[in-house]
């Protein structure tokens, strides 16, 4: 993802409020844009891109939010993952059909079953997912956001205050990396919260990488090299969480009984793998 124009276009100092609406009105701009091609044609990779540009909005507004009033931002925030939730229930359909597919683990029949339950949930969150909503909704939240800012001399400088926020967040990954890597049983949901911090940092450091020290670039890097196996790891645990709660979904009970072993085999194949990667990693527990 290529660093937000807003970055390099805002010069000298801008007040928070002008600084913010320069990096968020991209986004918010490739979120209606997403939501128009899923309008005409409802593909996995239009709802994935606009899962991403939901996900960077979310980590702009998490940077800003000790600049903003507390019920302001839960406000503002509750209408983005609104949006994200509707995309990501239609999105962990898509993850196990692409699962299925490529690993030849299910027949034509199931296959199809599935991507009725998956049309079925485009359908629930058509109303949310609708150009004209995501539109209204990204444009007030924006707007909010940016009068709750605001112009004053008492906010502090954008490239201070970022780099304040992406230290935190490091921090805050460092922490979720140690609760994760103990020695003993893997934990799946600790493994979850790794990848969430890993997310937001990486996002971060796109969104605000010239305002930065250079030395943030190492890091990058390696988190950009570690949300692959975090992330396959998720579609394993999604997939198999989605197959056993919808006993149904696979109209074949031995299909669906040999594809939930399969999916728990690989999920805590992918566990152990990366239980050990990141406790060898320096870079992200030193983060």
């Amino acid at each position: 993802m290529k660093t937000a124009p807003g970055v390099r276009m805002c010069k000298g100092k801008p007040d928070a409020s002008v600084a913010f609406s320069a990096i968020a009105s991209p986004l918010v701009d490739s979120a209606v844009e997403q939501a128009r091609r899923i309008a005409r044609e409802p593909a996995a990779e239009g709802i994935h891109q606009l899962r991403v540009a939901l996900r960077n909005l979310l980590t702009l507004w998490w940077l800003y939010r000790p600049l903003m009033g507390a019920e302001e931002y839960a406000r503002q925030r509750g209408c983005l993952k609104s949006i994200a939730c509707a995309a990501g229930m239609v999105r962990d359909y898509d993850i196990l059909i692409e699962l299925l597919r490529r690993n030849d683990k299910c027949s034509a029949a199931g296959i199809a079953a599935i991507s009725a339950a998956r049309e079925s949930a485009m359908q629930a969150g058509r109303e949310i997912l609708s150009p004209p909503h995501i539109q209204a909704r990204l444009q007030e939240a924006l707007a909010q956001a940016s009068a709750s800012l605001g112009p004053g001399s008492g906010q502090p400088r954008r490239r201070a205050h970022a780099k304040v926020r992406v230290a935190q967040s490091a921090r805050q990954l460092r922490r979720r990396i140690k609760r994760a890597i103990p020695a003993g049983k893997p934990d799946l949901e600790a493994f979850h919260d790794v990848r969430k911090a890993g997310k937001k940092t990486r996002y971060l450091l796109e969104l605000f990488g010239p305002l930065l020290p250079a030395d943030h670039r190492r890091l990058l890097k390696r988190l950009q090299k570690i949300q692959q196996p975090l992330g396959e790891l998720n579609d394993f645990a999604v997939s198999e969480s989605l197959v056993r709660q919808n006993p149904r979904l696979i109209p074949s009970p031995d299909q669906a009984k040999e594809i939930r072993r399969w999916l728990r085999k690989k999920r805590k194949h992918r566990l152990s793998a990366l239980s050990c990667l990141l406790r060898k990693d320096r870079t992200l527990k030193q983060a």
